[in-house]
């Protein structure tokens, strides 16, 4: 679906690891890879988890290749499998001008229920989460929140001193005119006066 998109950008990776792991299997034709594959080579992944399931289907291989892998090999890829690299890992560009976000959070699932909304203003090309920082900074009694920092970058556990629970299978889920963000608050960056929303919700 989504032109090649398998699940979401996060799960690219091990997808196609996957698939390319398994493909003399299908039936009855060949899986045809190559709108998976512009997917990744045109995202700018910066997160070193995501980078690290992704290159090595770029270089047609999988973790199931590890046991085996003659290393003094590796060097002879195939001229078809060379993918360039320089737009999958990304660059960082200074930020310019300032751009405004609208930045709400909502409870209505547990406790005394709130919403709160702020505008924010943030350098051009910051990501989300200089957003939800600025925001503490302004009304730190409102706006206030708790990350921790995971293989995937920082996960957001507590905004308002309300905290995501496994218990209550309860998070924050960060929304973008109602539609879920499929990047993190690490790597996400919002557009000028876009509408960031963090629901706190269930699963």
């Amino acid at each position: 679906k989504g032109n090649g998109m398998i699940g979401n950008i996060y799960s690219m990776g091990l997808a196609l690891q996957a698939l390319e792991a398994t493909r003399k299997f299908y039936a009855p034709r060949q899986w045809d890879c190559a709108q998976a594959f512009s997917v990744v080579s045109a995202h700018d992944y910066q997160q070193p988890m995501a980078i690290a399931q992704v290159l090595p289907a770029l270089v047609g291989r999988s973790y199931l290749d590890v046991a085996g892998l003659d290393c003094a090999a590796t060097k002879d890829v195939s001229p078809n499998r060379q993918l360039p690299l320089s737009p999958v890992l990304g660059t960082h560009g200074v930020a310019r001008a300032s751009i405004q976000v609208q930045y709400s959070i909502t409870n209505t699932l547990q406790g005394k229920h709130f919403h709160y909304s702020t505008l924010v203003t943030v350098p051009s090309g910051s990501i989300l989460l200089r957003v939800l920082e600025v925001a503490a900074e302004e009304n730190p009694q409102t706006f206030s929140f708790e990350t921790e920092q995971t293989s995937w970058g920082p996960y957001v556990t507590s905004i308002h001193g309300l905290a995501a629970s496994t218990d209550d299978r309860t998070y924050w889920q960060f929304l973008s005119c109602w539609s879920p963000l499929q990047k993190g608050v690490g790597t996400y960056k919002p557009k000028n006066w876009e509408h960031i929303q963090a629901v706190f919700s269930t699963y």
